[in-house]
């Protein structure tokens, strides 16, 4: 029985508790505070060793935060404004000019100066001139929403509130008054003032702002290196599962989850169930981050374990009571590098994600943790007896439905979630608040696209 095997019977074991009914292949239910005897068998004692030195979630999430402000603060890089969507700034942004520049026609209109009627000149003003003569009182210009303002004008009246009569003499048609629908110099921000502080996200907005302030470069820290590899000879990259074999789904969906979560992939490689491979891959790395998939257990084929005792590496998580994806592990390999070692099964790995890896990649990448939020479920979700579970669920309206299709080899539930919802120990009702983790891109689309 492999380790996620082991995992799956656990849950079901626990729900199965839960609900008053037998378990798969048992006769009679069992009591989850059973102690298990010297005539069971080792997988069960394996799984309660394990289960005992396994961290809490919470805490697994903090220790992964810890890992990565050990590692230091890394350098930050200058990159060009259109490849910074998504960077945290290294520098706070200042204006390094007054925005706007120069006084500007907030509408499309007529410059004029003093009280009308105006004599209405016979060239207009265009954005991206340079300064036209000085009006005098009594006269106006056309003028374009952006252009500059000629010297002494009094006020822009828009074009909706102007009228012109037989003389081609402009009168207004209500009140004007002084400054009206001119921006003037500075009216946005000095020159030297703070327009972002450090350790912002930089969002389109935040582009845009860079840009009308002048940058064509800005200071970030970098996305953080992440390497995946891809454990298991029982995996198939394409055709329909075979003899044994399975299509590997994590291959495909784990670049990209990681992407959204801010780092960068250098390489993606597929290792099968070989030690030397892994070790090999392990050394040679320069990431900032290694993930690998399955083999955190005890098999035969589990190399993940033996490769970090074989690189001299610090196991600083061993397991989470957390279900699914409880062999997941951390480990830190240089003092600026670690290893997430997330379980084979397919959401299992995705808990793994959420557990370890996205607190150590946002606190690599600087950015801030998300503001805890809650909401009440609408279902009631089944518990483990002593692990937390995380449950796909939807957002319908004010409520989180959880959905089906939530064991540690599925993916049917979280492909159509909105978010993961944080089950305590022994399950929640109908109507209780659960703390929920967003999916990257549920709310914040442009992160999914990060390259």
């Amino acid at each position: 029985m492999t380790a996620q095997d082991a995992e799956e019977l656990d849950v079901e074991e626990a729900l199965a508790v839960a609900n008053d009914r037998p378990v798969r292949g048992q006769a009679e239910p069992r009591s989850p505070r059973e102690t298990p005897t010297a005539g069971q068998t080792g997988a069960h004692r394996a799984k309660d060793d394990s289960h005992h030195r396994a961290t809490s979630w919470p805490e697994a999430r903090a220790v992964a935060e810890s890992a990565a402000r050990s590692a230091g603060r890394r350098a930050a890089v200058s990159v060009t404004v259109d490849k910074a969507l998504g960077l945290v700034l290294a520098a706070p942004l200042t204006a390094l000019t007054d925005l706007p520049s120069f006084d500007t026609s907030a509408m499309d209109g007529w410059a004029v100066a003093g009280p009308g009627p105006w004599a209405v000149r016979a060239h207009g003003v265009l954005a991206g001139h340079g300064e036209s003569d000085r009006l005098t009182d009594g006269e106006a210009v056309r003028i374009a929403t952006g252009a500059r303002i000629p010297p002494d004008t009094t006020a822009v009246l828009r074009s909706e509130h102007g009228r012109t009569d037989d003389k081609g003499r402009l009168h207004p048609t209500r009140d004007l008054a002084h400054g009206q629908d001119i921006r003037p110099r500075g009216q946005e921000c000095r020159n030297g003032d703070q327009l972002l502080p450090l350790g912002t996200q930089i969002t389109p907005a935040a582009l845009g702002l860079a840009s009308a302030a002048g940058y064509d470069t800005l200071s970030v820290l970098p996305r953080p290196r992440v390497e995946l590899l891809v454990l298991g000879d029982e995996l198939l990259t394409e055709g329909l599962p075979r003899e044994g074999s399975i299509r590997d789904a994590l291959g495909p969906m784990l670049p990209s989850w990681l992407r959204a979560l801010g780092a960068e992939v250098t390489a993606v490689r597929r290792l099968g169930d070989d030690a030397d491979a892994l070790y090999r891959a392990v050394k040679k790395s320069s990431a900032d981050l290694i993930v690998t998939t399955g083999g955190t257990a005890s098999g035969p084929v589990d190399h993940v374990h033996p490769t970090l005792r074989r690189v001299g590496a610090e196991l600083l998580v061993d397991g989470v009571k957390v279900r699914p994806g409880h062999p997941m592990l951390l480990a830190r390999i240089k003092p600026d590098q670690h290893l997430v070692g997330l379980p084979g099964n397919p959401l299992a790995a995705v808990s793994g994600l959420f557990t370890l890896a996205e607190p150590l990649l946002r606190t690599l990448a600087g950015r801030a943790a998300p503001e805890p939020y809650t909401m009440p479920l609408r279902e009631a979700v089944h518990g483990h007896p002593y692990d937390t579970r995380l449950v796909p669920v939807g957002l319908r309206g004010d409520d989180a439905l959880p959905l089906h299709y939530n064991g540690p080899a599925m993916l049917r539930g979280i492909a159509t979630a909105d978010a993961l919802a944080v089950v305590p120990p022994g399950g929640a009702r109908s109507g209780q608040e659960l703390e929920l983790l967003d999916l990257p891109w549920a709310t914040a689309g442009i992160q999914v696209c990060f390259t």
